[in-house]
């Protein structure tokens, strides 16, 4: 009769360990999910991120073009203006005098 409360004495110890044991698995198992979520989350926050700064980017080389091509009109339209005004023409006057 001792021998049988012994035997399942032990058996509630061990399902009690095991149990424990099997908890902390889990317990562990949770964490690393957790961990892997966060970790998927700020991956996916900084590929946001940089798909917004390559936008950005691309916007801005974009006006920077623009803007180049706006400054060459600029540049070629104050030429013709200097070149058609006489105040811009060289002018000898040493040789006019004689």
């Amino acid at each position: 009769h001792s021998r049988r409360i012994l035997s399942s004495e032990v058996e509630r110890a061990q399902s009690t360990m095991m149990n424990a044991d099997m908890d902390a698995v889990e317990a562990e198992n949770q964490v690393e999910l957790e961990e892997k979520t966060r970790l998927i989350n700020q991956v996916l926050e900084l590929q946001h991120t940089l798909e917004d700064l390559s936008a950005r980017v691309d916007a801005v080389k974009e006006e920077n073009l623009k803007l180049k091509s706006e400054n060459q009109v600029l540049g070629q339209y104050i030429e013709n203006l200097m070149s058609a005004s006489s105040v811009f023409q060289t002018t000898d006057t040493k040789s006019k005098r004689k």
